[in-house]
């Protein structure tokens, strides 16, 4: 295994699991940002555990993850998070007890001959117009918010901004994007999401 050193964590990284990169990173700082001592806190699809081992080694925080592939699981676990196996929220009782729910999606549009084989393609197949995962994530996440809870999304400009910022806005949630970095193809936005 390969080790990630970032802000007070170390990452171990596994095979077929997403390696975090860019989007990772961003997501990380702003959460960081986000975050207070004594939250509790949501990841859906963990990956590595890069976020939320990033989050727990800076801030005193009460956090679960969940994480679909059974090698990211693994991963996840080594790195010190407590992770469900389970299919976005379908593992957590609904129960409104999240300060923040985190998620970075498979958000790149992806076609039939673009899916790569075996576990790793929950991590990059967005569907056709790379929000598939951001929909059904939203039909469920405000089941899970405290009053006052806070989504941190991640996209790209190849998923559509103003696309998902609607699909937010149909939820009853009021979103602004609070990161964004420039990458060789895309921009990438941290989406802050509050229900109204």
């Amino acid at each position: 295994m390969v080790t990630i050193n970032y802000k007070n964590a170390a990452i171990n990284r596994a095979d077929n699991v997403y390696e975090p990169a860019e989007d990772s990173f961003l997501l990380a700082d702003a959460a960081l940002e986000i975050c207070t001592d004594g939250m509790h806190i949501l990841e859906i699809g963990t990956g590595t555990g890069f976020v939320a081992a990033v989050l727990q080694a800076n801030k005193d925080i009460r956090l679960v993850a969940t994480e679909i592939n059974p090698y990211a699981v693994e991963c996840a676990s080594s790195n010190g998070v407590s992770v469900i196996r389970t299919d976005m929220f379908a593992g957590i009782k609904k129960n409104k007890s999240f300060d923040i729910v985190i998620f970075n999606p498979p958000y790149l549009p992806t076609s039939d001959d673009e899916k790569v084989p075996g576990w790793l393609n929950y991590a990059f197949d967005g569907g056709r117009n790379g929000r598939d995962a951001i929909v059904g994530f939203m039909k469920e996440v405000s089941n899970y918010l405290s009053e006052n809870g806070i989504i941190l999304l991640l996209i790209s400009s190849l998923t559509g901004i103003d696309e998902v910022k609607e699909i937010m806005r149909e939820h009853g949630i009021q979103s602004g994007i609070i990161a964004r970095t420039k990458c060789s193809f895309e921009e990438l936005v941290v989406i802050e999401g509050r229900i109204v």
